[in-house]
């Protein structure tokens, strides 16, 4: 082989290897990233492949969550303060609809039988219960739960649902069958979000106001704490891996993310998260993590291989749910 021949080949073959860097943040995302700015009610839609915000969508007071529709045709923008529901498209970001009359929808989530959608109202003090046809919502049933229900989790079986309590630092459960309250527990301070394992035997709890995870065992008639993991100040919200043994919990004071093997309940790996971490969501193949940094009022993208913040895009004020269809699987 001639040295221009040569010299060419290797050429050929680090470009190959630069691209092979620098593709996956683009490439693999073809989809807009949603971030809901809960202070400036709206939604800024990002462009992963430009990493620039395209635009920025009007909404009602403060939006804090979202969730995908189970014909994953709409993705639903709850307005805490506006009691609605703004339903957008999750491939164009066109606004389709919005639901009013929906008292303080602070977090929502579907039950996995695609039956109910139910709703977490943080300065009401209740739990909703709606009926989901597959388009309309009918309320079937408000539960009084004490003092600001904070986040939700349905176990696999769509027979329970899991609320913390942040207000009065407890977890409580509802019976979805008979929609009545089962128990209410104890938790450390200022309980967040709530993540079940596959097999519906443990909840994993993010303490705000404590340094890490507690573990409760609720395969019994009442939970017991089983373990605390040490992840870093301020645990609060949590993004499954998608391969059904890890999940990342952001840790909003320490500013880090941290990974967890739920089979072992171990930390098993820590990534730099700038600014106040709070919600995620991960890219298709695994490899980046999309956070709101609450007090920086970006999107910042974490490279889990490297270890390091590759990307930073400015959105609106106070940065929440962050969603995009072009993620690993939920659980």
């Amino acid at each position: 082989m001639t040295f221009p021949v040569r010299f060419a080949a290797r050429l050929a073959g680090v470009l190959a290897l630069l691209w092979a860097s620098l593709a996956p943040l683009g490439a693999l995302a073809v989809n807009p990233i949603f971030v809901m700015n809960s202070l400036e009610a709206s939604v800024s839609v990002v462009n992963p492949a430009s990493w620039k915000e395209t635009r920025r969508i009007p909404t009602g007071k403060e939006p804090h969550h979202l969730y995908l529709t189970p014909d994953e045709k709409s993705l639903i923008v709850a307005n805490a303060l506006s009691d609605s529901l703004m339903f957008l498209d999750p491939k164009t970001a066109a606004v389709q609809r919005t639901v009013r009359g929906i008292l303080d929808p602070y977090q929502l989530r579907f039950s996995p039988d695609m039956k109910w959608f139910v709703t977490a109202a943080n300065r009401l003090n209740h739990i909703d219960i709606y009926h989901w046809d597959g388009a309309n919502l009918t309320l079937a049933k408000r539960i009084a739960t004490g003092k600001t229900p904070s986040h939700l989790w349905i176990d696999s079986k769509s027979s329970t649902i899991y609320s913390t309590m942040q207000g009065s630092d407890e977890l409580v459960a509802i019976d979805l069958v008979s929609q009545t309250l089962k128990w209410r527990s104890k938790t450390g301070a200022l309980p967040a979000d709530v993540f079940g394992t596959p097999d519906d035997k443990f909840l994993l709890i993010g303490l705000t106001g404590g340094e890490g995870v507690e573990v409760y065992d609720v395969s019994g008639g009442e939970p017991r704490l089983v373990n605390t993991l040490k992840t870093g100040q301020g645990a609060h919200s949590f993004r499954s891996a998608g391969d059904k043994r890890h999940v990342f919990v952001s840790n909003r004071v320490a500013n880090t993310i941290s990974k967890i093997d739920y089979q072992t309940m171990t930390v098993v790996e820590r990534y730099p998260a700038p600014s106040g971490p709070d919600d995620m969501d991960l890219s298709a193949d695994g490899r980046y993590i999309y956070v709101a940094s609450r007090w920086a009022k970006k999107l910042s993208v974490i490279d889990t291989q490297s270890h390091q913040v590759v990307r930073q895009v400015k959105v609106g004020k106070s940065p929440h749910g962050v969603w995009t269809l072009d993620h690993v699987p939920r659980q």
